[in-house]
């Protein structure tokens, strides 16, 4: 009795043991999964919540856009910028300094460049050239600009003039482009995948760029040519992920319809969670020369332009990662499942499954009784046996 509680014990133990450890192995098992393309984390199967997100930010960014409006940077709306050398100017005195001088507001003060080629510029809307010699003359007095010679000059002080003709012309030829690489996206989509591919691929890129745009509107970031150039680029960046996801959901579901072993959904899952890694990886390698180029254009050489640059190109890529994975996979599946033969192979599937199930039930009733019925019949020691082991015996001395 003592030797069976103490193996019992023994056994609890071992099997506290199994579960301290079990733990840890189940966690790393389900880190690895996200490598070996295993994970089966539900993407399409969730796609109603991924909706509801992606309709949230949507609607989010449009009031965005209708409520707060854009910042357009001076190249789209036109006015009047004035440079100087930075020396050791601070960028709020001096622009202190402008509004008393013209009575206006600029919208934009910023020092650029580093070392002896720093420059302050202040952007503002058109003014007068008495606003300009006016604003020209308070700040030299003020703070005595040095020219490239380093005497002092109010000539060293320049002022420039841009016409808003010239933003139009850029925006006009930004949607031009747009509406290019839309309508050869889709094209090439539709011809190398599937035309539902080409509409899911489509419906996501412009949600991109509905999005980006809402954050530009959202938080008053200018809308300068770079970010224009930028968001171009994230554009393409995004169409080439989402087709990378494509392309391995028309290798999974190629012939789904001849096997009733899984539905179009479950394979196009499968896909997403194969390259799942490779896109997260992307985006991260993508990510890192962006905000490299983010860190040198605003700390190191404080230019304006890499800096916009870098910012809608990193905006881009983050959104990029859940448009790819969020939207696109579960766009395309609810558009193939409009389809009348996924739809009865949708069926066929459930049909199959529900039948395996109610046989593989019923043989494990069966076995169940069958093992029941079985009686153990006890082995009872023979007399040959007996007589044998008594025969076997040695004899001994003084026995």
């Amino acid at each position: 009795m003592s030797s069976t509680k103490a193996t019992s014990t023994h056994t609890s133990a071992e099997a506290k043991g199994a579960g301290e450890t079990a733990a840890p192995v189940k966690a790393k098992r389900s880190a690895e999964t996200l490598y070996d393309g295993t994970g089966a984390i539900d993407f399409v199967g969730r796609r109603k919540l991924w909706y509801g997100i992606t309709l949230a930010l949507v609607v989010i960014s449009l009031l965005a856009m209708l409520l707060r409006g854009f910042n357009m940077g001076i190249d789209f709306e036109g006015g009047t910028k004035m440079t100087m050398p930075a020396g050791e100017l601070v960028a709020e005195e001096v622009e202190d300094t402008f509004v008393d001088a013209t009575g206006v507001t600029p919208e934009l003060t910023q020092i650029v460049g580093s070392g002896d080629t720093r420059t302050l510029e202040i952007n503002s809307g058109h003014l007068t050239q008495e606003q300009i010699d006016a604003a020209r003359q308070a700040i030299f007095d003020e703070y005595q600009i040095e020219d490239h010679n380093g005497e002092p000059s109010a000539d060293a002080i320049g002022d420039s003039t841009v016409s808003e003709s010239w933003g139009s012309t850029i925006t006009n030829r930004m949607l031009l482009a747009m509406a290019v690489f839309l309508v050869a996206a889709a094209v090439y989509v539709a011809v190398r995948l599937q035309r539902e591919m080409a509409a899911a691929a489509m419906a996501a890129l412009i949600v991109d760029g509905v999005l980006i745009a809402g954050i530009y509107a959202l938080f008053g970031l200018e809308i300068t040519p770079a970010m224009i150039i930028g968001l171009l680029t994230v554009l393409t960046f995004s169409l080439y992920d989402t087709v990378i996801v494509f392309d391995k959901v028309r290798e999974n579901t190629s012939g789904v319809l001849d096997s009733r072993r899984s539905t179009y959904a479950e394979e196009a899952n499968l896909a997403v969670n194969q390259t799942v890694m490779r896109s997260i990886s992307t985006s991260v390698i993508s990510a890192l020369p962006i905000v490299a180029l983010m860190v040198v254009a605003v700390w190191m050489l404080g230019v304006g332009t890499l800096k916009d640059l870098a910012l809608i190109q990193l905006i881009g890529v983050i959104e990029g990662i859940f448009s790819s994975l969020f939207l696109a996979t579960p766009l395309l599946v609810s558009l193939v499942n409009r389809k009348k033969k996924y739809k009865e192979h949708n069926a066929a599937v459930e049909r199959y499954r529900a039948r395996g199930t109610s046989e593989l039930e019923e043989e494990t009733t069966e076995e169940v009784a069958h093992e029941k019925r079985q009686v153990a019949t006890p082995v009872r020691r023979t007399d040959a046996a007996t007589d044998g082991a008594a025969g076997s015996a040695t004899w001994r001395p003084g026995r």
